[in-house]
């Protein structure tokens, strides 16, 4: 191994072993050293092959801890009015998500809540998520919108994705889902609607740069095939990513369609058939698995996660948060939901919640995983083994934080200048 002299490191990482993620499995370095210059690592290797340690500008002793790439949550709806707290009791007592959506319940309040909320009211209130998810040792987050279903109030929450992105620390990335659901005015003509979102809403997407990746949710509560073909072709054409709530609630093939447009990701998944989930594999879309959404729904379906397996598809996991159906801000509930209720590793888990959580949003060559040239996005966990972020459910031992090579504590603690505008107190 080729030794490096610490005076070309900024931040040397000591006594601490690795849980690099990369080449897409888990794999692990055992006393270990880390290197970071500037905003990407640098350096992999054994402590023992550093020399003369004290010459590096800012040396940080893991005391025998774990360093992880950061959490990547690549999918959440997090900027929402309103609260949907009555409908968990509503569910309590024994009813559906579709049937709440049917009387108008459901997605439409919020809708409602969300368009009437200034964009300062939702600034603030997505603050709050955003800092708890960052205390869950998540770097990388994306961000949806969906709960305006309309030009004004899509764009209105995509500014706000925006100054999200830049008021934190975290990378965000922004997701157009103008097609989430139909909206009560038009009820009675969706294409007119799916009209409305490819020739108005989605070239305004694209001419103000407020996003990258387009979503649908292609369910029969919400859009058919058609539609989302629809949708598809006209963010293909703009040169828009794209991505898909895909057999959630039934199987509507539109896991295969999203894999004909080369979609980064399909998540949910719940009701992926083989021959779909063969088309995933052969187009490399990554299959986004929610176990927060079945737990909250109370579903029975589980996604295939052996046929997944079988098929060599990139499983990443993701907290899904949102008002109606995943009110999630723990990424390591995530993990242990995953491994309880979906049967998948610790290892597999971790990957999901990694370096396929980068894939699910195309930025698996800088985000989630620790190699040389990628971003210096590392959470150092005061922890035993890596199963412990598993097992433990909920609870996040976090001893320190760093995004692209700016180290944070205590939460917005800052201990290295970043150049974003970050709160100066946690918020």
């Amino acid at each position: 191994m080729k030794v490096l002299q610490p005076d070309k490191i900024d931040t040397l990482f000591i006594n601490c072993h690795l849980a690099t993620m990369e080449g897409n499995a888990f794999s692990i370095i055992k006393n270990a050293a880390l290197g970071v210059t500037g905003k990407t690592i640098c350096w992999i290797g054994k402590d023992k092959d550093i020399q003369d340690k004290t010459t590096c500008q800012n040396i940080i002793d893991c005391k025998n801890g774990w360093i992880m790439p950061g959490f990547v949550d690549c999918h959440t709806h997090l900027v929402w009015g309103g609260s949907r707290s009555n409908e968990f009791e509503m569910r309590l007592s024994g009813a559906t998500y579709e049937e709440i959506s049917k009387k108008g319940g459901g997605i439409f309040s919020t809708v409602q809540a969300t368009r009437n909320a200034t964009a300062d009211e939702l600034f603030i209130s997505a603050s709050k998520r955003v800092a708890a998810l960052f205390g869950q040792g998540i770097t990388t987050l994306e961000i949806k919108s969906g709960y305006g279903l309309n030009l004004e109030t899509e764009l209105k929450l995509l500014e706000v994705i925006r100054q999200l992105d830049e008021n934190f620390p975290l990378h965000i990335e922004a997701t157009f889902l103008g097609a989430h659901a139909l909206p009560r005015e038009f009820a009675d003509n969706p294409d007119c609607y799916i009209d409305l979102v490819t020739k108005t809403m989605m070239p305004a997407v694209k001419d103000q740069k407020i996003a990258t990746a387009v979503d649908v949710f292609c369910e029969r509560i919400a859009f058919n095939l058609s539609q989302t073909h629809k949708v598809f072709q006209t963010a293909t054409d703009l040169g828009l990513k794209i991505k898909l709530h895909a057999e959630q609630l039934s199987d509507s093939n539109g896991a295969a369609l999203a894999a004909e447009f080369l979609a980064l990701s399909c998540d949910h998944l719940e009701y992926l058939s083989l021959s779909s989930a063969k088309k995933m594999a052969h187009h490399n879309v990554t299959a986004v698995l929610l176990p927060g959404a079945f737990y909250f729904l109370k579903e029975r379906q589980k996604p295939p996660v052996q046929t997944l397996i079988d098929l060599k598809i990139p499983m990443a996991l993701s907290t899904d948060l949102n008002p109606g159906s995943s009110p999630v801000h723990s990424m390591t509930l995530i993990l242990n939901m995953a491994c309880m209720l979906f049967d998948l590793t610790c290892e597999q888990a971790l990957v999901g919640a990694t370096i396929n959580g980068a894939r699910a949003l195309g930025l698996e060559q800088s985000k989630g995983s620790i190699e040389i040239g990628k971003d210096a996005d590392l959470v150092v966990w005061d922890i035993d083994r890596p199963a412990d972020l598993c097992y433990l459910a909920g609870f996040t031992p976090i001893d320190m934080i760093m995004i692209e090579g700016s180290i944070y504590k205590n939460n917005f603690v800052i201990v290295q200048p970043v150049k974003k505008n970050y709160p100066q107190s946690p918020v």
